[in-house]
């Protein structure tokens, strides 16, 4: 990784010898320098990342100039300080960040306390893309993509009906038994088997009535509202790697978000 240039960022109104109009504060460069190794693999999810002392000195910078950028990174929840240990690349296989992207929660009770969601796999099969699933996903029609069927019950109940579309390059060999067999969250999977982090997530949700298969599948009668929850999410550099299309049970159940 090239270094930034000698910067003496000791006095807070240092700036450039050449300031562009596009300058980002040198925290910030910090921050896109961590984040191209992180996308490179350097560091793979669950690794301890360099000290800030060995970081100040690879990139010439001051150790507060690489805290600020750490902070930002543990803000977004990609990397993960821990005291006395350091500071460590996310993974969505940690306890309090496997539920990152699914805010479905019961109106009672501890969705700890009913454990990990029990998983049937309806259907894992390679095919081409379509024009929406291209375009959500950054692909060309009729790139490949594995789409995957599923329904996740939570305590035995039928609960979530997902239809998911990955890009075929990047999840090579995908099977339905990988999906069904692996003891932990999804995206810890795509981490540890395919390599592929997922960072942040974009949703559209609304209201539906479930169709006859749907509320076949839910175990509700046909009619009954269901939320609709559409969702892509990114890897790095705001890369699109996955469209999940669900449809929620909330007869017991709320989507719960916060908001700051």
């Amino acid at each position: 990784m090239p270094a930034l240039p000698p910067f003496d960022d000791a006095a807070p109104d240092a700036v450039p010898v050449q300031a562009a109009p596009s300058f980002s504060p040198l925290y910030q460069q910090i921050k896109g320098l961590i984040l191209q190794s992180l996308q490179a693999g350097e560091w793979k999810p669950g690794e301890a990342i360099p000290s800030e002392m060995d970081l100040a000195s690879r990139f010439r910078v001051s150790q507060g100039t690489v805290r600020k950028a750490i902070d930002e990174l543990a803000a977004e929840n990609l990397v993960v300080r821990r005291q006395g240990k350091g500071t460590f690349v996310a993974t969505h296989a940690e306890q309090h960040v496997q539920y990152r992207f699914l805010k479905l929660v019961p109106d009672s009770g501890d969705r700890d306390e009913e454990g990990p969601a029990e998983r049937s796999i309806l259907e894992c099969r390679r095919t081409r893309a379509s024009a929406e699933v291209a375009r959500a996903l950054g692909l060309r029609t009729s790139d490949a993509v594995v789409q995957v069927r599923r329904v996740l019950a939570f305590a035995g109940v039928p609960t979530i009906l997902e239809d998911i579309w990955l890009p075929g390059s990047a999840f090579k060999g995908l099977s339905a038994e990988q999906m069904a067999d692996f003891q932990g969250p999804t995206y810890a999977m795509f981490e540890l088997e395919f390599g592929v982090r997922m960072v942040r997530a974009e949703e559209k949700i609304r209201a539906v009535a479930a169709d006859a298969q749907q509320a076949q599948l839910l175990r509700v009668p046909t009619g009954s509202p269901l939320l609709s929850v559409e969702r892509i999410a990114f890897t790095y550099n705001d890369v699109p790697m996955e469209l999940r299309r669900g449809l929620y049970r909330t007869d017991n159940r709320h989507y719960r978000n916060e908001l700051s």
